[in-house]
């Protein structure tokens, strides 16, 4: 990427200028260049032409907020509604303004660039976009934090400050009716958090959880307020009993649009290297590893994948509140759970066919990519959140000491809204 040139002109906080948008910056900011310095303004889009003031000055770049819209470029949806909770400056609906082509068009840009630019990788196949819907009132859950008075709401972003009374475009009025209302039914501990969850039966809990007292050890003590602070969440016929304060996908349709591609890869690629399902050459007992897995929500997925009756999934996850509680609907699976840092985990496990992934937003890691990879999988399927530290842990699968090849790219928009999505990328060995 050409560096820009040397500014000439002196910019200080506060200043105010006016500023083209020619391309967006991972986070959802939009790039511009003012007397050959970078500009990143929010609320900013590729075509428009924006008067922004300056929060931050450094030498080759600063950082702004947007005052005016001066000319809305082709991106944005002219007719829409931006989320009412990020116009009060909380909460993350970044790209709310956006029209649905022109979100996902920034997405697949930043995607591209961030595994060219920061994973180095070239001729990248192409990328196959899903929409999730619907795009909006799609979260399962909801974390909220609560103010003096009691009041629960939005934070305001890169701030404790609550903002009561305001709702957001992702969430439904089920998992936010008595909590954000104008006069809510629900009073909370100030300073506490509020966990909001939808389950599969459309039953809401809420949870308040907040830190034990001074002097005692850092555990979270939670209050049930509605529901049985358990979760069914169904996913294509499987049915897991989830804490509502442990993880689970955000997003309705998330779980079955991810089991179903973990599926269709697996089988796909199976087929290719001639083990179709019921072939008898593959009647041996294969080893599927769901590392950072959770409730072990994709254990089902894999297991289609590969042949349910000739496979083992091993389960590897540090998260209590997700092994401690037994997920009946696997038991007819071989499953098996490994309570364990994935780091760590990884040697005691047995030689994998397939690898599925869905580390933190902070990535697997060098580390942890090269110790998968000398466990020498067929098939790796490595799940992202994040296109910076994707693009990173792709680099080192793509590695010569890993010796893997990328056949495979598929973007979900199960964020609709925001700059956020989630990436699988399909890798296999490279041929010698």
């Amino acid at each position: 990427m050409t560096q820009p040139e040397t500014s000439t002109t002196e910019l200080n906080r506060g200043d105010i200028i006016t500023l083209d948008i020619t391309r967006m910056a991972h986070g959802g900011r939009g790039i511009g260049l003012y007397d050959g310095r970078v500009i990143m303004a929010d609320n900013a889009f590729p075509g428009d032409t924006v008067e922004v003031e300056l929060t931050k000055v450094k030498k080759r770049f600063a950082e702004a907020t947007t005052r005016t819209l001066l000319n809305a470029g082709p991106l944005r949806d002219t007719e829409g509604t931006v989320c009412a909770a990020y116009e009060h400056k909380a909460g993350c609906c970044d790209l709310s303004a956006l029209s649905e082509t022109g979100e996902l068009k920034i997405k697949e840009t930043v995607l591209r660039d961030q595994l060219e630019r920061l994973g180095g990788l070239k001729n990248l196949p192409p990328i196959q976009i899903k929409a999730l819907q619907p795009t909006t009132g799609w979260r399962t859950r909801a974390r909220l934090g609560v103010d003096e008075q009691g009041r629960a709401g939005l934070r305001k972003a890169a701030s404790n400050t609550v903002i009561p009374e305001i709702t957001c475009q992702q969430l439904s009025e089920a998992l936010t009716e008595g909590v954000l209302d104008e006069h809510p039914k629900y009073r909370f501990t100030p300073g506490a958090e509020v966990i909001l969850a939808l389950d599969s039966d459309n039953q809401r809990h809420i949870v308040e959880v907040k830190k034990a007292a001074r002097g005692r050890r850092m555990e979270r003590v939670q209050r049930v307020l509605e529901g049985s602070g358990t979760a069914h969440q169904e996913v294509l016929g499987f049915d897991f009993e989830v804490p509502a304060a442990a993880f689970w996908q955000a997003h309705v349709e998330a779980p079955a649009a991810y089991s179903q591609i973990i599926t269709e890869l697996l089988q796909k690629y199976r087929a290719d290297e001639g083990t179709e399902l019921g072939d008898s050459r593959s009647k041996e007992t294969l080893v599927g590893w769901d590392l950072y897995g959770g409730v072990g929500v994709f254990a089902p997925a894999i297991a289609r994948g590969l042949g349910e009756d000739h496979t083992q999934i091993q389960v590897v996850e540090r998260s209590h509140a997700a092994t401690r509680r037994h997920q009946a609907c696997l038991d007819a699976l071989d499953v098996h759970f490994l309570d364990e840092a994935v780091e760590s985990g990884i040697a005691r496990l047995s030689a994998p066919t397939a690898v599925v992934l869905d580390p933190p937003r902070t990535g697997a890691g060098e580390k942890v990519v090269k110790a998968i990879a000398q466990a020498h999988p067929a098939h790796v399927i490595h799940i992202g959140c994040d296109p910076a530290t994707l693009a990173r842990d792709l680099k080192a699968w793509t590695s010569e000491d890993c010796g893997y090849q990328l056949k495979e790219l598929h973007l979900f928009n199960a964020f609709p809204g925001t700059h956020h999505f989630e990436t699988f990328a399909y890798l296999e060995p490279r041929s010698s």
